[in-house]
């Protein structure tokens, strides 16, 4: 990396840690000492920056780098807690409330039988008063015949104060979703029907992005009549519009599981093609210094309605702003570099919004950027073939390779899974994504309609065959699960050895061996560990049961889940994927089975020195004789049984009761 670009990068690495550490400390008056200490700094700063040269201050750069950092880390942690609203008094929870006042403030999307939204709170309601509020709150309503809403972003409406903390994962290796609106700076959701939504006749949303989300359901409705495929629309409208509802779980995993999910992203590429549109279209504008401006002027009013019309995610506004900074240089004649604006635009991000700094698709959108600057043109240099067309083919496998090595860490540890045909599936998609791209938009914005059976045509024949990649034999490594230290290891042992083998710097190699021991006797312990274990999980599941008996790396499952089915996948699944299960076997309630230390007979179930007794509807008007000892009791079902009427006919340590036992309690 050049020197001229270290200074932003040094800026931004204790910015982000200022970010990071201040959302793991909780305390009170912290938020009065940090500004305290920053503004301090910021004064001793100023003074030396005046007094440099009387001072001799350049004979103490190390003092001087050391105070920058600590300033740029404490105005991190200060970004962060003037972001988050819990800590403001004036935060809808720290209220009793009858009613509060929202805002839409996103497009309403549906999700099954339900609708959801990201709602802004304004102010609430008592019986006597109204007060001024802050907070973001996940509404969902729920859907039914006679009452369907239409709710656009913006409208304001009064509702009922009935919202809760939003729960942790009810089961081990099940996706935080807690955690994941946390980084959204939402706490709380309200679940409500659609006759609690008193409508206000306000608005106060945007009024630029509600005319970009209107428009883009005009736009969608226009590859609706079109689009007679609902796979190929689906993809039309994220590849185009950036609107992701109308995908299904199908789609979703061949782009996964064949690495090209960032083709679903609205990225770079798209940003990209909107500016060369724009840019030949305006040529002419080039003659006359007045009309260059209004050129700028009208480039950079395209890419920011485009990314406000995809719906400005985290990856199109680094696009976006990479791409403004680049407008802007070239025409001010400045040679700014790739790395420069890779720091300003981060930055820029994290002011706009903190919590960007956990948005994953944020985090492997820098990093796939990073990968094409810095590691690239490394890759590329390793063979330079004499045919032209050999050199454009290396240099888009040379692009694959570094997005995803780079990428590789995080996309396993968010994802489990790593694409091992990612290079046959980029190439394969490269053409078609780029002539789907200027054909969507040409049908839109110069409405040809007659490319539209074109158009839909190559959709379906880059969704076949990627999911042809897919079905390919080792199409996909999955079961990867990394802890923290492993994921950590990992990244420094891909940094140690790139930056190592492309510098020829034999320490920076022994240290990436080094790190690769480390890693694989990680690894290793924890293939020891999941050979050793021994455990019972009860699965808390809604309309279902599931109970794991795991011995070593095999699991024997009671449930009436099968495999393919989508709550096995999110609520069973990553629990065993965690635990490094690689044989499962599932039987119903009511079977008998025998499987070396598992046996089950006679409502009896024996596992190691366990010993349950399954209590269902069977047992109702039943008395159990004997008074025999059990490890655990289990409640299935409906039984008519009293947990402390059978106190006094068994003996039992724990008892269990599933989902259907839960619900009617």
């Amino acid at each position: 990396m050049e020197n001229q670009h270290a200074p932003l990068v040094r800026i931004m690495l204790p910015f982000c840690a200022g970010i990071w550490v201040l959302s793991g400390v909780h305390f009170a008056k912290l938020n009065l000492l940090l500004n305290i200490f920053t503004i301090t700094l910021f004064i001793l700063l100023f003074i030396i920056n005046h007094l440099y040269a009387p001072l001799k201050v350049y004979h103490h750069k190390r003092i001087i780098a050391i105070l920058v950092c600590l300033f740029f880390f404490c105005f991190g942690g200060l970004w962060y807690l003037r972001y988050t609203d819990t800590n403001n008094s004036s935060h809808f929870s720290h209220n009793k409330l009858a009613w509060l006042q929202i805002s839409i403030a996103d497009e309403p999307q549906y999700r099954g039988s339900v609708l959801r939204f990201r709602a802004r709170v304004w102010s609430g309601y008592t019986a006597h008063r109204r007060q001024q509020l802050t907070g973001n709150l996940l509404v969902t309503i729920a859907q039914n015949t006679r009452h369907r809403p239409t709710l656009k972003y913006g409208e304001t409406y009064l509702i009922p104060a009935a919202y809760h903390p939003i729960e942790p994962p009810c089961n081990p290796g099940e996706f935080d979703f807690r955690a994941w609106l946390a980084s959204q700076n939402i706490y709380h959701q309200a679940y409500l029907h659609p006759e609690e939504m008193i409508p206000m006749g306000k608005h106060k949303g945007a009024a630029l992005i509600s005319f970009a989300l209107s428009l883009r359901q005009q736009q969608m409705q226009v590859y609706r009549r079109l689009i007679k495929d609902n796979e190929a629309f689906a993809v039309a409208a994220t590849l185009i519009l950036g609107y992701r509802a109308d995908l299904d779980a199908e789609t979703l995993s061949a782009y996964s599981k064949t690495g090209t999910i960032h083709a679903l992203s609205v990225s770079g590429m798209h940003v990209g093609i909107i500016y060369v549109v724009m840019e030949l279209a305006l040529k002419w504008m080039n003659r006359k210094r007045v009309w260059r401006w209004v050129k700028l002027l009208l480039l950079l009013g395209a890419i920011w309605f485009y990314t406000i019309l995809t719906g400005y995610g985290a990856s199109v506004l680094r696009a976006a702003l990479m791409l403004s900074l680049f407008v802007i240089a070239r025409h001010a004649h400045k040679n700014t570099g790739s790395y420069h604006i890779l720091a300003i635009s981060a930055f820029c991000l994290l002011l706009y919004d903190p919590f960007l700094l956990w948005d994953p698709g944020c985090q492997l959108s820098y990093l796939a950027v990073f990968g094409l600057i810095w590691l690239a043109p490394k890759i590329q240099l390793l063979w330079v073939p004499k045919q032209i067309w050999l050199q454009k083919l290396w240099g888009m496998i040379s692009i694959s390779i570094a997005a995803q090595l780079l990428t590789f860490p995080l996309s396993s540890y968010y994802f489990h899974q790593f694409p091992v045909y990612f290079i046959v599936s980029n190439l394969f998609i490269t053409l078609p994504v780029a002539l789907l791209m200027y054909s969507g938009l040409a049908i839109l914005l110069f409405h040809l309609y007659w490319l539209a059976p074109a158009f839909e045509g190559l959709i379906i024949f880059m969704n076949s065959g990627l999911q042809k990649i897919a079905l390919l034999p080792y199409s996909t490594i999955s079961g990867i699960d990394l802890n923290k230290t492993e994921l950590i290891l990992l990244c420094l042992f891909l940094f140690c050895t790139c930056t190592g083998l492309s510098g020829k710097k034999k320490p920076l190699l022994f240290t990436a061996l080094l790190l690769l021991f480390c890693l694989q006797g990680a690894l290793a312990r924890d293939k020891i560990m999941a050979q050793q274990q021994k455990t019972m999980i009860l699965f808390r599941l809604k309309r279902h049961y599931a109970a794991a008996f795991i011995s070593g790396r095999k699991a024997i499952l009671m449930t009436d889940l099968h495999q393919d089915n989508q709550a096995f996948k999110f609520h069973v699944l990553p629990a065993l994927n965690q635990l490094k299960i690689r044989s499962i076997t599932c039987f119903p309630w009511n079977s008998t089975f025998s499987s070396g230390n598992f046996i089950i007979k006679d409502h009896q179930l024996h596992f190691w020195d366990y010993r349950i007794l399954l209590i269902d509807s069977s047992f109702d008007h039943q008395k159990i004789i004997g008074n025999p000892a059990f490890d655990v009791a289990w409640l299935h079902g409906h039984p008519r049984v009293k947990p402390e009427e059978l106190k006094k006919e068994i003996i039992f340590k724990r008892i269990w009761a599933d989902s259907y036992r839960e619900l009617n309690r």
